[in-house]
């Protein structure tokens, strides 16, 4: 499609910070009650200074921010949107712009560039100061020697996580809420652009699917009936993921995750009641969330509403993508008896590539990765627009 575009600023007010860590009393607005934290605020281990402690409750850029809409120009309210969710320990939007665009002309549907909780315009600007950071993460070699792949870029998040691996799920729940709030928003004709009456997609990257497939399978108040979700090399469950790389986490990050989310979870659940009711108490997105978490365990929830759903789900994956291995999202998506009909395309290109920049600026094989960045939203915008 011949269609010029232009990129859009919107403000918006998260208005389910509350449930961060940082509090001491909670309150669930679903059900109307009251939740006493009885595990006081603690990140010691892992965070050195003070930036990085900060309280989640307390980060102003995270519950009060900007986010883009890329639109074609000249075009009244939209009715056709797709939410375009980045990957782990993004901190600006460039890489994703291109992709914005081509799926904004492939397919003539505003894109709706939402950042993840802490993450892109919502985390504070010092955890992106590179001397500081590097500061931080030389610390951090020092008092764990044998850690890997500590660096300037994952620093902050890493210390952060391996302080509180919960704050996975609430930064995933508050982002979750978040979306749910702007449809409504939006469907309440709050949105200077956007039509009452508008239809949504969704295209997900990297843990961005996480959330992308917690929102469909959980499909709350229906909105999510009739949204296609596309996953690009994203999809498979998070204890079959590799995510120790300087650009998303360290080794000692990834342990104490693992060692919560995965092996102990269950029991650090019976300790911390507000965030048991939000897993296992009457949200099913708590529920989707917890079957994402752990291939096997969570396994018959998760195929349940996989199967339901399987013709809005398709996915590419590239073979040699490390992170998020192509064969783990096959296994996840299609189920353990591969008995489900999910459309999965595995790719690979004649190049070098890594799972956080499948389309490197090089100038020397331009022409070949535009080629490759072409076949995969050629791909992307005929899932859209296949009726």
């Amino acid at each position: 499609m011949n269609i010029k575009t232009e990129l859009k600023e919107y403000k918006f007010e998260s208005l389910s910070y509350a449930i961060l860590p940082g509090g001491s009393d909670y309150h669930c607005t679903r059900h109307n009650i009251s939740l006493i934290n009885k595990n006081p605020f603690n990140a010691e281990v892992g965070a050195i200074t003070e930036n990085i402690k900060i309280k989640d409750i307390c980060v102003e850029e995270n519950r009060s921010f900007n986010y883009h809409i890329l639109k074609p120009v000249e075009t009244g309210n939209s009715k056709k949107l797709i939410f375009l969710f980045h990957g782990f320990n993004e901190k600006d939007w460039t890489k994703y712009l291109p992709w914005a665009e081509r799926i904004c002309k492939g397919t003539g549907s505003s894109v709706i560039l939402f950042p993840i909780a802490f993450h892109m315009q919502r985390a504070p600007k010092n955890w992106s100061n590179k001397r500081e950071m590097y500061e931080l993460s030389e610390k951090r070699k020092k008092r764990f020697p044998n850690i890997v792949n500590s660096s300037f870029s994952n620093v902050a998040i890493s210390m952060r996580l391996h302080s509180m691996p919960q704050r996975f799920i609430w930064s995933g729940l508050q982002t979750y809420y978040d979306v749910i709030q702007l449809i409504e928003e939006c469907k309440a004709g709050k949105h200077s652009y956007i039509s009452k009456d508008f239809e949504f997609d969704i295209f997900a990257y990297s843990i961005g699917g996480f959330l992308a497939q917690i929102l469909k399978l959980s499909n709350y108040n229906s909105y999510f009936s009739d949204s296609k979700v596309c996953l690009f090399c994203s999809g498979a469950a998070f204890n079959r993921l590799s995510p120790v790389s300087k650009f998303i986490l360290d080794s000692e990050t990834n342990v104490a995750l693992y060692s919560f989310l995965v092996e102990h979870f269950d029991k650090f659940l019976q300790k911390d009641n507000v965030l048991k009711h939000y897993i296992q108490e009457d949200h099913l997105e708590g529920k989707v969330f917890h079957s994402m978490l752990n291939y096997q365990n969570g396994r018959i929830i998760r195929e349940d509403f996989l199967k339901r759903y399987k013709d809005y789900i398709y996915a590419i994956t590239l073979k040699k993508d490390t992170v998020i291995p192509s064969f783990e999202v096959i296994n996840t998506l299609r189920g353990a008896y591969h008995d489900i009909d999910i459309k999965i395309d595995e790719l690979d290109f004649d190049r070098e590539y890594t799972h956080e920049n499948p389309f490197p600026a090089s100038n020397g094989m331009k022409e070949q990765i535009d080629a490759d960045f072409e076949e995969v939203f050629r791909r992307v915008c005929d899932f859209y627009n296949k009726p």
